[in-house]
């Protein structure tokens, strides 16, 4: 029986509230700062857009938003799906980011000719950085 990778989840408090965090996740001049450069994010379900990740363009789609709490994003073509998370603890956010779809460790990942594992490890590391940056942002 084969198994696919599991999801790499990183979350983060942020000093700040909710409103402030959601602003950084939820529009385009936002994740321009902490994430990838999106060419034309609009925050509506179902909207097509593309980022710019390191082995080139990456067409995305939103797939599901809850105003101030979940946002749901299709990540290139190999079944990935991002899930930012924003959660109210007393004065500070929550933020949590979910990376799903990975498959068997040996796949490999098309644009990057690597497999699943090795792009999985090297994306796990890349989220610890992008989450502090966020949080760096956010509370700057």
């Amino acid at each position: 029986m084969t198994e696919n990778l599991p999801d790499i989840t990183q979350s983060i408090l942020i000093e700040a509230p909710i409103e402030k965090v959601w602003s950084y996740v939820s529009t385009v001049e936002g994740i321009s700062k902490w994430f990838m450069p999106p060419n034309d994010f609009k925050l509506e379900e179902g909207f097509e857009f593309t980022i710019q990740s390191p082995f080139g363009p990456s067409p995305c789609k939103v797939l599901e938003i809850e105003e101030q709490k979940k946002i749901s994003i299709q990540w290139d073509t190999d079944g990935w799906v991002l899930t930012f998370l924003l959660k109210e603890v007393g004065n500070e956010t929550e933020f949590t980011v979910i990376h799903g779809g990975w498959k068997e460790k040996d796949t490999l990942v098309a644009k990057a000719q690597r497999p699943q594992s090795v792009i999985r490890d090297t994306m796990n590391k890349g989220w610890e950085g992008i989450v502090q940056k966020l949080k760096q942002l956010v509370e700057a």
